[in-house]
């Protein structure tokens, strides 16, 4: 049975939601489409009948496919060198811990109240309520004592206090009347 080119281009719709399906991507959907076409009529022999021409291009998208994720399989593990430069460069850790140093000595500036209730909450994820339990003050002096604390440590990290006592209370560039620590 001889087969003509308005017969394999009736099919081309289904190839293409087939390869879509596939595919997920329009682009190399429709490239499988037209790889799978041109096979089909590099192989059309006029000795050899196909009883099935849907059959034939379907099995021949299918196989295409399987090559594909065969071959994507196989070279996955290759890596431009580029990418394993970019991805293999670290960034310089050094910030990182000096940050964790300033935040320490941040938290030794603070009053001990608020390094305590900071550390309840803010480290063991304590909740206002166990902190208030723990410390044995009300609740409400655990969100304010917090509030200060967290005010105090941005300053203190932002460079913005100053501390001239040997005490380890934090002292702001600018004293606030009526404020306690």
């Amino acid at each position: 049975m001889e087969y003509s080119s308005s017969e394999i281009t009736s099919y081309i719709p289904g190839l293409r939601r087939y390869a879509s399906a596939l595919m997920r991507n329009p682009v190399e959907a429709e490239d499988l489409v037209q790889e799978c076409l041109c096979r089909a009529i590099a192989r059309a022999r006029p000795w050899r009948s196909i009883r099935d021409m849907r059959a034939y291009l379907f099995t021949i998208l299918h196989n295409l496919y399987v090559d594909k994720i065969a071959k994507r399989s196989r070279t996955r593990d290759i890596v431009s060198d580029d990418l394993v430069e970019k991805k293999l460069v670290a960034m310089p850790s050094q910030i990182g811990h000096l940050e964790i140093l300033d935040l320490a000595r941040a938290l030794e500036r603070l009053s001990r109240e608020q390094r305590e209730v900071t550390l309840l909450v803010g480290l063991e994820g304590a909740s206002y309520e166990s902190a208030a339990k723990i410390l044995g003050v009300p609740t409400g002096t655990i969100m304010s004592r917090l509030h200060r604390a967290r005010e105090t440590l941005r300053k203190l990290m932002e460079g913005n206090v100053d501390v001239r006592d040997g005490t380890g209370a934090s002292t702001p560039a600018r004293k606030v009347a009526g404020r306690r620590g």
